[in-house]
């Protein structure tokens, strides 16, 4: 309820006493359950409150006369005479279990104080109970019919039923089979690990398989870049070819760069002697004429040469496309050999565990 705190909680798996043998466990979950303290300000009462679903599986009170008794390093129990059971508590460590232990401890005198207080509260309030310490009688039998009577017999009566509780608590626990219980808080346990066993063997094929597939891919794969780099290679050695030809292309550039040159030079010596050697016009043609052919010539030449530059500039940007190709293979190259080394190593170490 809103009232209600908690102060304190934990995990465990929870059994109770069989009501029909007294001596075994009965488990109250599969797995551990979130067990905790509660403390009701309203009432000042204390509980050990733990849920499963939406069923309540722990919901006692803890009063002053209650103990909490460690039965092994791992497991804990104690008697709720209210419920008429014997609740149980299997830890998964000795810490988690004496922290319980120090906090049962604590709430128990808290709940102690609480009493004490509550009844001192009722008999400064409640004038039936107000008598005076000299008015009290020593002897537990007296015969007087005043309200000190009743407050002697119930004190005599809550003495006896607080005995006779702690007898049958005692018989009670007595009878319960410790090795038991130590046997089944041990066998749940185990069967937690085992169950996380399982499952991390389940996500370990899971994994190796995936690998396995992954391996596959990054070697087919590794194949295609090894082909890939062989025809690179080809191309590499056609294009030493291909530079062979640049230096013939360069070589005959150059001759035609000289022819040109030369033929410049006697189009401007025969430019600079027509016009005062003209005798004849038989000559004058023919010397239009060669001017024409030179100058055919020279177009043709000029031609040639761009065409040459343009094959030249064609050829330098091929090979620096497949350099840059060979140099991105080989980068993939080494990344992929870096990652399957990586594949190998995980197997090898999955396979040695």
């Amino acid at each position: 309820s809103c009232r209600e705190q908690p102060i304190f909680s934990t995990r465990a798996h929870v059994f109770q006493i069989d009501p029909a043998t007294k001596r075994n466990w009965i488990p109250a979950s599969k797995h551990a359950l979130t067990v905790s303290y509660f403390y009701d300000a309203t009432r000042n009462v204390y509980r050990i409150i733990s849920v499963g679903g939406t069923k309540a599986i722990i919901n006692s009170t803890i009063t002053p006369n209650m103990t909490f008794t460690k039965t092994s390093q791992k497991f804990g129990q104690w008697a709720d005479s209210r419920a008429n059971t014997v609740y149980g508590l299997g830890f998964a460590s000795e810490q988690h279990l004496s922290q319980f232990a120090e906090k049962f401890q604590e709430v128990k005198e808290a709940a102690r104080l609480a009493r004490e207080k509550s009844q001192d509260k009722t008999e400064l309030t409640n004038p039936a109970l107000s008598i005076t310490s000299h008015q009290v009688l020593p002897s537990p039998i007296i015969s007087s019919n005043g309200p000190g009577e009743d407050k002697l017999f119930r004190s005599q009566s809550a003495d006896v039923e607080i005995t006779t509780e702690k007898e049958r608590l005692k018989k009670m626990l007595s009878e319960g089979s410790v090795s038991e219980v130590q046997w089944e808080a041990e066998f749940f346990s185990l069967q937690d690990n085992n169950n996380k066993l399982v499952a991390a063997l389940h996500e370990a094929n899971a994994n190796v398989d995936q690998w396995k597939k992954q391996l596959a891919a990054y070697q087919e794969e590794t194949e295609m870049l090894r082909q890939r780099v062989a025809e690179l290679e080809s191309q590499g050695a056609h294009d030493s070819s291909s530079e062979n030809n640049k230096e013939e292309l360069s070589q005959t550039l150059e001759e035609l760069e000289l022819l040109i040159k030369a033929k410049d030079e006697e189009i401007q010596m025969l430019k600079s002697q027509k016009c005062g050697r003209w005798e004849a016009e038989g000559e004058r043609e023919e010397t239009l004429q060669k001017l024409q052919e030179l100058e055919a010539c020279n177009a043709e030449l000029e031609r040639r040469l761009h065409l040459a530059e343009q094959t030249l500039a064609e050829t330098l940007a091929e090979r620096e496309k497949i350099q840059n190709e060979v140099t991105k293979v080989a980068e993939i190259m080494d990344v992929k050999i870096f990652e399957l080394s990586e594949i190998r190593q995980g197997l090898a170490k999955l396979v040695e565990s």
